[in-house]
């Protein structure tokens, strides 16, 4: 999710995600559904901060699926699967709404060394993300999505000492072109076709915080860098291929209910504190996550 997408929606879990340095058990399955709100009234105009009257407040609607599944405990697959309605409060432009993309990633615990009575993780992520319904990209910033196919590729450093922990990543995300509904339209230059090149990007995370086996607590800084692109010139609407930066910070949470442990809570809270051709959005999640051993499941039905 990007752009003027990316910052209406502020999509971060902590139940084991492909953002975080925490890898489910051999045969575990952990999933369950997302609500997330977000909006924003400012934005950012190229550099320029500004309102726009025509459209008051922008906001994002979102429901989703998520899950990860351990294939090994040092081998994960994850998904998501997002809902979105988009709105503005003013003006005539008619929010949209519909299914987005599903998502997979591949989660690898490369190596894992106890350092200066911690313990040490070094992680690679690897996802691939794709448009699940034919929604209309060239309708920011009311648009759900952008359509195009993205590879993912991330690199995480992950270290806890006791309760608390630090963790780094970095991920470059390769974009397909995609293609849209009218035959030219102007960027810097007339192009005259309705192929539009999607520039790639560079996402950076960085969360501290306290972590055990029942309850994690973290801050977190999210930075997405546009690789390419254009700025939004005067008063005109955005465009898929614009630069689009984005920093935000927020507060992650995740609790195990005491009486059962395999139910958990999550959410989080997030600000945009910068940007560039995107919202300064300020935004929510909440979920509710529950954990089951397929491993033993299968085993207790095969001897019914």
């Amino acid at each position: 999710m990007t752009g003027m997408v990316l910052a209406l929606l502020t999509i971060h879990t902590n139940a084991q995600t492909e953002i975080d340095g925490i890898m489910m058990e051999k045969h575990a399955l952990c999933i369950g559904p997302m609500f997330g709100y977000s909006s924003w009234k400012n934005y950012w105009e190229g550099t320029l901060k500004r309102n726009n009257e025509n459209l008051g407040t922008v906001s994002a609607t979102m429901y989703s699926i998520m899950g990860n599944y351990g294939i090994t405990k040092k081998i994960n697959v994850l998904f998501g699967i997002p809902y979105i309605k988009t709105k503005a409060s003013a003006g005539q432009m008619r929010g949209m709404k519909g299914i987005q993309d599903l998502s997979l990633w591949l989660k690898w615990n490369a190596y894992s060394k106890k350092i200066w009575q911690g313990r040490f993780k070094a992680i690679v992520i690897t996802g691939y993300s794709m448009p699940l319904s034919n929604y209309t990209a060239d309708y920011l910033p009311l648009a759900i999505g952008l359509e195009s196919r993205n590879l993912y590729l991330r690199a995480m450093a992950d270290y806890q000492r006791g309760a608390w922990f630090g963790t780094l990543s970095g991920t470059y995300v390769n974009r397909s072109n995609i293609t849209i509904d009218r035959n030219s339209y102007y960027t810097t230059e007339m192009h005259y076709s309705n192929k539009v090149d999607i520039p790639d990007a560079m996402a950076f995370n960085a969360r501290f915080g306290y972590r055990n086996n029942g309850l994690i607590a973290e801050l977190f800084l999210d930075n997405w860098t546009t690789l390419g692109g254009f700025d939004i010139t005067r008063n005109n609407m955005p465009f898929p291929s614009n630069e689009m930066n984005n920093t935000k910070i927020g507060f992650n949470f995740k609790y195990d209910m005491p009486f059962l442990p395999q139910l958990s809570l999550t959410g989080n809270v997030a600000t945009s504190v910068a940007g560039r051709n995107t919202g300064q959005a300020t935004g929510f999640n909440a979920g509710i996550f529950y954990v089951m051993n397929i491993a033993k499941k299968v085993k207790k039905e095969s001897k019914k």
